[in-house]
């Protein structure tokens, strides 16, 4: 895996502490789904002395550059995610906001074909399911 510093610098950013630490807590984090607020957590209590502005301010550079996907889910606040360039889709519990990636080639297919249909081919979509456990 290249070094923090060769990544920022191949997006073009300058290789700056936080940028740095942020990039780090993305990568390392179990949860693949942070929002920035979950970012300032890891870093406080890591000790770093990173403000919530320059956490906010950071990953929307790194969203600019093709870093981050951030993700807006209905009822919850943004998540941010690597773009490590694998197509997914997304559930959402309802009950505890759990964000649980998915892919299917089936619905995939579908989703061409319904768009061929009508006489479209897909430039990007997004696929979100809300979801609860079942009783």
């Amino acid at each position: 895996m290249p070094s923090k510093n060769i990544e920022l610098k191949k997006a073009g950013l300058k290789v700056t502490h936080p940028r740095v630490r942020i990039l780090q807590v993305l990568e390392s984090s179990p949860d693949r789904h942070l929002s920035a607020e979950d970012v300032y957590q890891h870093l406080r209590d890591a000790g770093d002395d990173v403000g919530i502005a320059t956490v906010y301010r950071v990953l929307t550079q790194f969203e600019q550059v093709g870093m981050v996907q951030k993700l807006n889910f209905d009822g919850g606040q943004a998540v941010f995610e690597l773009d490590d360039g694998d197509h997914h889709d997304h559930m959402v519990c309802v009950d505890t906001g759990k964000v649980i990636e998915f892919h299917s080639e089936e619905i995939e297919r579908l989703q061409e074909e319904i768009a061929a249909a009508h006489g479209y081919e897909i430039s990007d979509h997004s696929l979100v399911l809300y979801v609860k456990p079942k009783a």
